[in-house]
């Protein structure tokens, strides 16, 4: 009996300039790590020999075989007729895209992600035919993504590491600030307020949306409040509560 764990793509390559009218011709692709076989008895194909797959069938217009390698949330949103339609309707752009897919600008790289009650996003890599963990899950306090940041913070909010949540200050609110005055502020007068504040952000988290463009993210919790944050030097900083 074959023990299917069903992954997508992570390192997915885009034709330059592509609209996104045309991202499911892009590898949505299902890739399945089977022990000892593969879909349908077929031999198990890695990231490389996947998206050339779904290159040649989108090429040689076997639109079903290309539909049949979407992820299941690719096809949730675009059902075979449409997928079908868009793919005969624009045969040029087709083929370029599965000319992109031929030509991947890195190796490819298969993960997994797994939510935790708490929100946070654990991150493993399958590296040489097993799954190793990522340091996500051992870096407490990330500021990689909006998510683990806003994460991160709570934890250090909660944990009283007022030097760890000064990481997450934006570099033009730093100046006459440092970990005592934060403390003193948090645990004394604003004690309550960030008390309630911070319980209803944590509350948001495991099914918070996060919109993100040009290095600003917001998120949004409680009734009509946002998390507003910013992007400095390639992390995530905290920059205001709304």
């Amino acid at each position: 009996m074959c023990n299917d764990i069903t992954m997508r793509q992570s390192d997915t390559h885009r034709a330059p300039g592509k609209k996104n009218t045309f991202r499911y011709l892009l590898p949505f692709v299902v890739l399945t790590m089977v022990g000892g076989c593969g879909v349908r008895g077929t031999p198990v194909r890695g990231p490389a020999e996947t998206l050339r797959g779904y290159a040649d069938a989108l090429d040689q217009n076997r639109i079903e075989d290309a539909y049949a390698m979407l992820s299941d949330e690719a096809k949730r949103e675009m059902p075979l007729d449409a997928f079908r339609r868009m793919v005969q309707e624009n045969p040029n752009e087709m083929r370029d895209v599965a000319e992109a897919l031929r030509r991947p600008g890195s190796v490819p790289v298969v993960t997994a992600t797994i939510d935790t009650p708490d929100g946070q996003a654990l991150l493993l890599r399958y590296e040489s035919g097993r799954w190793r963990v990522d340091v996500s899950a051992v870096d407490l306090y990330s500021q990689n993504t909006p998510r683990q940041a806003v994460t991160s913070f709570v934890r250090a909010f909660e944990r009283g590491r007022y030097d760890v949540l000064m990481r997450f200050v934006p570099e033009a609110k730093k100046p006459g600030l440092d970990a005592s005055k934060l403390k003193a502020a948090w645990e004394g007068s604003q004690k309550q307020e960030m008390q309630t504040l911070i319980a209803a952000v944590k509350s948001a988290l495991p099914t918070a949306t996060f919109e993100e463009a040009a290095g600003r993210a917001t998120m949004p919790f409680g009734a009509v409040g946002t998390v507003q944050l910013v992007q400095e030097n390639g992390v995530w900083k905290i920059e205001d509560f709304d």
